[in-house]
């Protein structure tokens, strides 16, 4: 096939410079080749380069890149004219790299994937860098299922990130992590049971089971987030379940017990009735669309302050009315909050209001009245008695309409406005926070009526015993209030209600016995931590801060069985906790030896140290049953890896995770630090957005826009609808995206990022097989380059420090636009363009070649190390068909450098002015080949007028040049160029620039009078062939490289026919 071409050919004798017949014999078994291989898909064959005898096993060079190949055409294809082939096409400086022009991803990557392992080059750098050490901790995902595009997004960026500094040369140890305790894991394992199979299951068999399951999910993920190509230590992650960890976090909490942070108590937390556990902040979800009942309520008054007696006095009854979206909280009413400084009207109504004088916020009084199904817009109104203060209303009772408890009107606090209800807060200290500080300071009881199910209690009242608060205990209790007369109205409310993150079912405040972190305690702490950290995007601070101000204590115990125990033994008399030093201590040794497992699988007598061991004998002691929020899991990584792990620094260089994280890990993470260890756990931390569709929309199974990163990089089943892209476009995606908002994903979104990987990947394969025969002994001096190079050296060392600082400051956009617009505004449309006839024509050692391989190789060692970060597949592979010798085995052992060339401003002027001059010229050789003027670029003779008298100083030092490279005709691709002081030699040429051009010139093109080389294809005076009669038809620089290259004279009628060539 293809790959045996080049050997084949030589054995026939198609040397460089072999035979006509053995040429001839060498290019049929070539076409025969390569025709098999069009038929087999192995690639075509570069005949040019076979016909050196060179060992090309590569398509030839083609695509959105400098098309680089002439075509041999060896049989008239049907229905198309045979064109002529130059019969010295094979002396030409043609292309030749083993680099694939296709990536072929699903073969190439896991090859070169391997390749790294295989040398051990990720442990090597992590250990041999002379930097410093650079640690990004890793924010572990949930071990319950398989990897999702918002998860690939992360470690990838995550990745870019340890890249660029592996190339800095820092000491870079990337611990992966996972989260394996709680829950949806629990929760996962128990679904998967039949429903005879969970009864009876101890703790120890729930733990194993949910063990297996996080483990067996760690090892799946693990092997997709390889295929991303992350480098992490894989042989060594850190799993919230392994012992040295449970026993790092214990570490944390008996810290923070020592220093006064950790307490128990009675009071309202989040609770999920559908988990039957407290739910700290972070675990709540708020979806849209949810709607509760709401009422309005009237409290008859018992009592009256001496402020409200004058309003008790005309045989109407006083009454304050409440508002409330959680009508079931009702029997549990304790009291009734007003704002002390509010304004609050007494009011009454003939028959919306019969004999009752009722309190309202004056605020609020229209607002009453539409509720009562009065019309303002007729005139209907509530009327107004009196007014009074808040602090009036303080010392007046009421009676409450279900269970007649006598309660009183209390001051509350800034959280009682008039934005909504009535201005008077019904308050249940057992079912909210506000209630429940407001119930403290009057010294209410803590009643909660409501069970782990969710379900009212006895307290509640015989009526309402048993029923569920969320159903059926709502619907009775706004009944028993209707019977009651109490009920002024029920209305659906639509608003925000939190959720279960898990169940995604409504949670419930219920006050119950809970261990908390007493966050007031070390709040100010904390504020004064976020300002040391910086903060990406800015906003972030803002976000995080707000929490943390915000923020009530943290209730850091759960009702489950798989997760850390909360160390506490309790009186079995008195139920008074043991926590110590000294306890505590003990647990942490027997769970770094053990696991958490210890605390189910001993007694208290094993789990107790020796001084209470007897007490335990005897019965004295019960160890608790409480598990860790498994945010309080997450959040102490800190501790057991970052500060535990001799590879890594704490406080880390940077965490990195979504924007949600402010109210989860980053925040959990930076309050267990500070309240141990009295600092932030990092320095750095910069977050990304949601992944949504390409309409902007959530991602759904149901609506079936969910983009599975494994079908990116493998594609589907169809490989003709779902092609396989390769991880190195689904990281170009992630780079290439604003990841500090929410940032889409979809079908076309994916086909463009895979059109802008195929540009750079064509423009660096032709920059790389232009090399095949450069040596580092073939280098030219910067300072002895042509312009135009060092000009592009120029560009690339601007383009360098835009892409630095791109990665420095997590911009990765910023530099992968910075990149694609050089490869291709620069390199391709400009400078690799007008290098060909430099690389293609001279002798191979000719300073035109040279000079511009100088210049090649110097683009192609930065470049591909500044993609390396984004894609380091296609930067590898690059690296492994250097066709020059590599002190590396692997780009990443290279060094990042911004380069720093300099050139004259008047350079860059002339430059500039060449750029926008090439433009005006090519829309007039345009509008020539529209007109069959001309054809090629190369048959045009431009005239320029130019009466700008910079631009046209600027462009005076490129009418000829020494070097034969700083020339315009080369630069415009053109056979000449010709200045003219006279306008009207322009004008009369046939065609011609019309309207105003980019620098003002009057331009107009002919075709050439002179004759074409028929090696180079440009035209030049007739005087100046025929000077070597053996090649008369060339010009007198190709002669030259011909008599360099040792060529013998073939007359054309003996040159093998195929197609001419553009290139």
């Amino acid at each position: 096939g293809a790959d045996h071409t080049p050997l084949l050919a030589r054995r026939m004798g198609a040397r460089r410079w072999g035979s006509a017949m053995a040429l001839a014999c060498a290019m049929a078994f070539a076409f025969f080749a390569l025709s098999c291989a069009q038929i087999l898909g192995k690639g075509v064959v570069d005949v040019g380069a076979v016909r050196r005898g060179a060992s090309v096993r590569q398509r030839p060079f083609s695509g959105s890149g400098p098309t680089i190949r002439r075509t041999l055409v060896l049989a008239e294809k049907k229905g198309r004219k045979q064109k002529e082939e130059s019969k010295y096409g094979d002396t030409i400086n043609l292309p030749i790299t083993d680099f694939q022009q296709r990536a072929n991803s699903p073969k190439r990557e896991p090859e070169i994937q391997k390749m790294w392992e295989d040398n051990g080059i990720y442990k090597k750098l992590a250990t041999e860098n002379p930097g410093p050490t650079f640690t990004l901790h890793d924010g572990p995902p949930y071990a319950n299922g398989k990897l999702h595009i918002g998860h690939a997004l992360n470690k990838i960026l995550k990745d870019v990130i340890n890249r660029y500094n592996i190339l800095c040369k820092k000491k870079v140890n990337f611990v992966p992590g996972w989260d394996c305790h709680g829950l949806p894991i629990e929760l996962k394992v128990l679904q998967s049971m039949k429903s005879k199979e969970r009864q009876g299951l101890t703790p120890i068999q729930i733990r194993k089971k949910a063990r297996d399951f996080a483990v067996e999910t760690v090892n799946e993920q693990r092997e997709a987030f390889k295929r991303y190509g992350i480098w992490a230590d894989w042989d060594h992650p850190y799993l919230t379940l392994q012992p040295e960890y449970e026993a790092a976090q214990i570490e944390v909490f008996a810290e923070m017990l020592k220093n006064g942070h950790i307490y128990r108590g009675r009071k309202p937390v989040h609770w999920s009735p559908s988990s039957r556990t407290a739910l700290a902040e972070a675990e709540l979800e708020y979806p849209e669309g949810h709607t509760s009942r709401s009422i309005y309520v009237k409290f008859d008054m018992k009592k009256v302050s001496e402020g409200m007696k004058k309003f008790a006095e005309n045989g109407n009854q006083l009454a304050v009315a409440i508002w409330t979206t959680t009508p079931w909280t009702m029997p549990a009413n304790l009291a009734v909050a007003v704002n002390g400084d509010l304004e609050y009207s007494i009011v009454t109504h003939q028959e919306k209001l019969p004999n009752t004088n009722l309190v309202v916020a004056t605020g609020l009084i229209e607002s009453m009245a539409s509720k009562l199904g009065l019309d303002s817009e007729k005139g209907e109104k509530l009327d107004i008695i009196g007014e009074v203060k808040g602090t009036d209303l303080e010392g007046c009772t009421y009676e409450h309409p279900l269970n007649k408890r006598e309660n009183p009107v209390v001051i509350g606090g800034d959280y009682i406005t008039t934005e909504a209800g009535t201005g008077l807060v019904h308050t249940a200290p057992g079912h909210g926070q506000e209630d429940y500080q407001t119930g403290l300071k009057y010294g209410l009881e803590l009643l909660s009526p409501v069970d782990d199910a969710g379900r009212f209690t006895e307290e509640a009242g015989e009526r309402f015993k048993g029923k569920n608060v969320l159903g059926e205990g709502n619907e009775e209790v706004i009944l028993a209030l209707s019977e009651t007369g109490a009920l002024l109205k029920e209305e659906a409310y639509n608003h925000k209600y939190p959720y279960d993150w898990r169940t995604k079912k409504p949670t419930i405040f219920r006050a119950t016995s809970q261990w908390f972190a007493s966050v007031q305690g070390f709040r100010d702490d904390a504020l004064d931590a976020i300002e040391t950290v910086n903060w990406v995007p800015a906003v972030g601070k803002n976000r995080i801060r707000s929490f943390c101000e915000s923020r009530g204590d943290w209730c850091i115990s759960r009702q489950r069985a798989w997760g850390v125990p909360i160390p506490v033994f309790y009186d079995t008399v008195s139920g008074e906790p043991l926590m110590n030093d000294e306890t505590i201590s003990h647990v942490r040794d027997l769970v770094r030896e053990k696991g958490t497992d210890a605390w189910w699988e001993m007694s208290e007598e094993e789990l107790l140290p020796e001084k209470y061991k007897q007490e335990a004998i005897d019965g004295k002691w019960r160890k608790g049953t409480d598990t860790m929020d498994v945010w309080f899991d997450s959040g102490t990584s800190w501790n057991g890896v970052a500060n535990t792990r001799e590879e890594l620094e704490y406080p880390a260089d940077i965490y990195f995770e979504g924007s949600d994280q402010h109210r989860g890990w980053f925040q959990s993470s930076l309050l267990t630090s500070v309240a141990s260890k009295g600092n932030a756990p990092y320095k750095n931390v910069v977050t990304h957005g949601f992944v949504l569709d390409e309409k902007g929309l959530k991602m759904s199974k149901s609506i079936g826009n969910v983009v599975d990163p494994v079908e990116v990089i493998e594609g589907g089943s169809n490989k003709k609808t779902k092609p396989a892209f390769g991880a190195d476009v689904l990281r170009l995606w992630a780079s290439s995206v604003d990841f500090t908002a929410d940032v889409s994903i979809g079908d076309s979104i994916i086909k463009q990022v895979a059109d802008s990987y195929r540009k750079l990947r064509n423009t660096l394969r032709y920059i790389i097989g232009n090399l095949h025969d450069f040596k580092d002994e073939d280098a030219v001096e910067y300072d002895k380059l042509p312009k135009i190079d060092q000009h592009i050296l120029f560009r690339l060392s601007e383009t360098m420090k835009e892409v630095d600082a791109g990665y420095q400051s997590y911009n990765f956009a910023s530099a992968m636009q910075a990149l694609t617009r050089f490869c291709v505004t620069d390199l391709s449309n400009f400078y690799l363009d007008i290098s060909k006839d430099r690389l293609y024509i001279p002798k191979p050692d000719h300073f035109r070649r040279r000079s511009c391989q100088t210049t090649m190789k110097i683009l192609l060692d930065t470049l591909s190390k500044a993609l390396a970060p984004v894609l380091p597949h296609l930067a590898e592979d690059l690296h492994l068909n250097l066709p020059y010798p590599s002190p590396y085995g692997s780009i990443f052992e290279g060094e990042w450098k911004v380069p720093s060339y300099e050139t004259e401003p008047s350079v860059e002027n002339m430059m500039s002015t060449v750029k926008m001059l090439r433009n005006d010229v090519n829309k007039v050789l345009e509008s020539a080949r529209q007109e069959k003027v001309l054809g090629a670029s190369s048959e045009a003779e431009v005239l320029i007028y130019c009466d700008n008298s910079d631009v046209r100083s600027s462009l005076a030092r490129l009418e000829t040049s020494e070097n034969d490279v700083d020339e315009l005709k080369y630069l415009l691709l053109v056979s000449d160029v010709k200045f003219t002081t006279d306008k009207s030699a322009v004008d009369e040429l046939e065609i011609k620039s019309v309207g105003e051009t980019e620098t003002g010139c009057a331009i107009g093109v002919k075709k050439s009078s002179g004759q074409r080389c028929e090696r180079c294809w440009l035209h030049f005076p007739h005087e100046e062939f025929n000077q070597d009669e053996r090649f008369a038809d060339a010009c007198p620089r190709c002669v030259e490289a011909l008599d360099a290259l040792g060529a013998a004279a073939t007359p054309l009628s003996a040159a093998p026919q195929a197609s001419a060539a553009t290139a």
